[in-house]
């Protein structure tokens, strides 16, 4: 009898990894380009630490495109299944007259999430209080600079005239050339912003998202022969992120940072923390991740008064809301 439990254990202890094996086979593999890895972003990273992906059935293969233009080539060329990046890609393509566009399914940020520091502390700061500065704004032709300079003329300041916006500085190289004396205000992403302002060499003084209004910053996207064959994923992918943006709106700022700290190692989880609630603050991510065509009329209106856009695109064109649509009735029933 003792030889033949003996067998019978170890035969369901063998199974054990089989078992684990087969579930992990049973995932769908995603394939997902992002314009770049940021805390902005936070949602999709505590989605896949918190296993909200792979409970439904998906495992997301990430790699950083490294800007909006390449995440689009990605995207139309295979390489990606989702990219997730400005709607702004989406939209040249279809303004520039091709038919094989991206569709936008998905929306995640809804507002520009740099703040301004200044090399002075400002608690009083007034926009119009640039006038005759030098501003680090980004790159010429970015959502980012062209949001700035959005606001910018929103409050009756024009580059040129009124401010000088400096676009020779690559945007990753901006916060260096702040540091060594370029400029009187700079443009930055958390979590620098924070840590400038914790290191005393710069004080955030205003929020651009806060000051332009709502507009749909990052998004996914697919081809629509991607989407039409995998619904199911797609909606399931929706649903992960939702169900993170849900626990980061009902959760504190401090119970959020330890589900993101292997997605950012090398910063710590006050930092993170601290991003977090910068976030929270300005309203930055969406509810329902269906985007409002209002928000999309909103970023027409800044790449128009940056010059940049080629022709108004169609909203019907661009997005499908229905997939989003679904999956906030689910979770928000």
């Amino acid at each position: 009898m003792k030889k033949i439990l003996s067998v019978v254990l170890c035969a369901l202890l063998l199974l054990f990894p089989l078992a684990g094996c087969k579930k992990e086979s049973d995932l769908t593999k995603v394939r997902v380009n992002e314009v770049t890895h940021s805390i902005f972003y936070a949602p999709m990273y505590l989605a896949d630490s918190m296993g909200f992906f792979e409970d439904e059935g998906i495992e997301i293969e990430l790699t950083n495109g490294g800007g909006a233009d390449k995440v689009m080539s990605a995207v139309l060329s295979g390489e990606a299944d989702i990219g997730f990046c400005g709607p702004e890609a989406a939209l040249y393509v279809l303004a520039g007259g091709s038919t094989d566009v991206p569709t936008v399914f998905g929306q995640l940020t809804k507002r520009d999430g740099s703040f301004l520091v200044s090399r002075v502390n400002e608690p009083d700061f007034e926009w119009t209080d640039l006038r005759g500065k030098e501003i680090l704004a980004g790159r010429q032709g970015g959502v980012p600079a062209m949001t700035f300079e959005y606001v910018l003329n929103q409050n009756g300041l024009t580059d040129g005239e009124d401010v000088t916006l400096n676009f020779d500085v690559a945007f990753n190289l901006m916060t260096a050339a702040f540091e060594g004396g370029t400029a009187d205000y700079c443009t930055m992403f958390e979590p620098v912003a924070s840590e400038y302002q914790q290191a005393g060499t710069g004080y955030i003084v205003a929020s651009v998202g806060e000051a332009s209004g709502e507009v749909p910053y990052t998004c996914y996207m697919a081809k629509s022969s991607w989407l039409n064959k995998n619904q199911e994923t797609a909606k399931g992918f929706l649903r992960a992120i939702t169900k993170a943006i849900k626990y980061v709106h009902e959760h504190t700022a401090q119970e959020v940072a330890p589900h993101l700290k292997a997605a950012f190692d090398s910063t710590s989880e006050a930092s993170i923390a601290t991003s977090i609630e910068s976030y929270k603050a300005i309203d930055s991510w969406v509810s329902n991740m269906a985007m409002e065509e209002a928000a999309l009329t909103r970023l027409q209106d800044i790449i128009d008064n940056a010059g940049e856009l080629p022709k108004r695109v169609k909203f019907a064109d661009l997005v499908n809301t229905s997939l989003a649509q679904a999956v906030y009735g689910e979770i928000y029933k």
